[in-house]
């Protein structure tokens, strides 16, 4: 069973926790994060969710996503999921959120990562992505117009393409290179 942290409105811990999967308590708040990772070509690494999840089964989405598990930090849980879904690891440590916002039920921490991994390297988590692949922002304007998107607004796509190379963003250009594999 995994509990996550409750925050306030101004983000103060409140040393509160539900189990993941229950509502949030009205007024409370949690931690989210997602991870952007794009390629010296501009694209980011997309992700296609399973079919058995319960939210959005079968859509694509931006690299990497998740909640921020009790006692965890952003940057931790951040390195967590890339770990699981994808199999990298990134030491996220030392990171600071590209941007972070509020949505009704908490607060989204967002990175980036600069990296030309290649796809046939990954290690997808059976259980959360079914296919990885690599899109431009037109691509996933024209994936979101289609339906097989996540239907996020197009600003924050186009957001998240045009914060990339700001400072807080990770870049590793040799995260794997031929003798790692």
């Amino acid at each position: 069973m995994e509990y996550i942290d409750l925050y306030d409105m101004h983000r103060i811990p409140t040393g509160k926790t539900i189990l993941r999967g229950s509502p949030v308590p009205e007024g409370m708040y949690r931690v989210v994060v997602h991870i952007c990772i794009f390629n010296s070509k501009g694209e980011m690494l997309i992700q296609q969710r399973q079919s058995t999840k319960k939210h959005f089964p079968d859509m694509w989405d931006i690299s990497v996503g998740g909640q921020v598990s009790s006692g965890e930090t952003s940057e931790l849980a951040a390195q967590r999921e890339i770990y699981e879904e994808l199999g990298l690891d990134i030491d996220m440590s030392d990171m600071r959120p590209l941007a972070s916002m509020s949505f009704n039920e908490g607060y989204d921490d967002v990175y980036a990562v600069i990296s030309d991994v290649q796809l046939s390297q990954l290690i997808l988590q059976k259980e959360e992505v079914k296919a990885a692949d690599w899109a431009d922002k037109d691509k996933i304007f024209a994936m979101i117009k289609a339906g097989t998107f996540i239907q996020y607004n197009f600003e924050y796509i186009a957001m998240l393409f045009s914060l990339r190379d700001q400072i807080g963003t990770f870049e590793q250009d040799d995260l794997w290179n031929e003798s790692d594999s």
